[in-house]
């Protein structure tokens, strides 16, 4: 008799392929639609369009007061982190200059308890003493031993006594960083740019909305171009004309103000945060199954 086929076979003790299929195990792939990409003339940090858009040399794009916003807030932390990490400095100083003062007690206690103590002191190497300095009971060092122990016992069962770990603040990094590239940004290396917006009469009578239009071309600039500003002068061009134009005549189009090919900004374009960019526009999930429960529980996909 042949055997059953996989789909049909349902009384297994281990899922089937087809059976983790429908229940949505493994890495689940979705291209990402228009809703998830941001527009090219919106700001990386309020997704909104842009009002004084500066640009970095990354080709981020923000409005001028949301990174300003965002820059400061950094530099508030920064200082608030600097000023934590100094008073734990100042702390474990005081905690190791305490330390060496209880040590030296120590120390003049036994040295004074040896010498003018009521219990007389054994010499002899067969003698069994305490690692902690007991003698027996009639000892005058057993009850200070007791209460030491007592008052820094460290027993986990007793809430009063649950040894705590000490938090350690790390030195911070002094620098701000770009929001949406991770690099390290200072106000200088923002430049403003200017897009060259479509005046022309039938754009108008279209829409209401803003359209932005490459100045050498003349065609009308969307997510699926590649921009490319000018970080001397801040006009934004399509690729191929900066490459066609700017970059063999070493010179604005628009302002005549000359430039040099490090001065090619490329415009970072699609995603957010919570999307990818430029060509990066599927989204990806791994779902492996519960135990026990039969529902599949999703974890992110590692990013390749």
């Amino acid at each position: 008799m042949p055997q059953r086929h996989s789909k049909n076979n349902n009384d297994l003790a281990f899922f089937t392929y087809d059976e983790k299929r429908k229940l949505g195990y493994g890495t689940q792939k979705e291209r990402l639609g228009k809703d998830s990409i941001k527009p090219f003339d919106a700001c990386c940090l309020c997704l909104k369009p842009y009002i004084d858009p500066l640009c970095c040399q990354k080709g981020h794009v923000f409005c001028k007061e949301c990174i300003l916003e965002c820059l400061l807030s950094q530099k508030k932390d920064i200082q608030r982190k600097l000023a934590a990490h100094a008073a734990q400095q100042k702390q474990e100083k005081e905690d190791e200059e305490e330390g060496l003062m209880l040590q030296k007690a120590r120390e003049l206690e036994a040295f004074d308890q040896q010498n003018h103590g009521p219990v007389p002191q054994y010499n002899d190497k067969n003698y069994n003493r305490d690692k902690n300095g007991f003698h027996g009971a009639n000892s005058v060092k057993t009850t200070s031993y007791e209460e030491e122990a007592l008052r820094t016992m460290k027993a986990f069962w007793l809430p009063s006594a649950t040894p705590d770990a000490p938090a350690k603040v790390d030195a911070p990094s002094t620098s701000t960083v770009c929001p949406e590239g991770n690099e390290k940004l200072k106000m200088k290396n923002l430049f403003p740019i200017h897009f060259t917006e479509d005046t022309s009469a039938q754009k108008k009578t279209k829409s209401l909305d803003k359209n932005f239009i490459c100045p050498s071309c003349k065609v009308t600039l969307t997510n699926t171009s590649s921009l490319v500003a000018l970080n001397t002068c801040g006009h934004v061009f399509c690729k191929k004309c900066a490459e066609k134009f700017v970059a063999v005549d070493k010179v604005c189009v628009v302002c005549d103000k000359p430039c040099k090919d490090r001065n090619l900004v490329n415009v970072e374009k699609g995603g957010t945060g919570f999307a990818g960019h430029g060509d990066n526009l599927e989204a990806k999930d791994f779902k492996h199954l519960g135990s026990g429960s039969g529902l599949g529980l999703v974890r992110p996909a590692m990013k390749t």
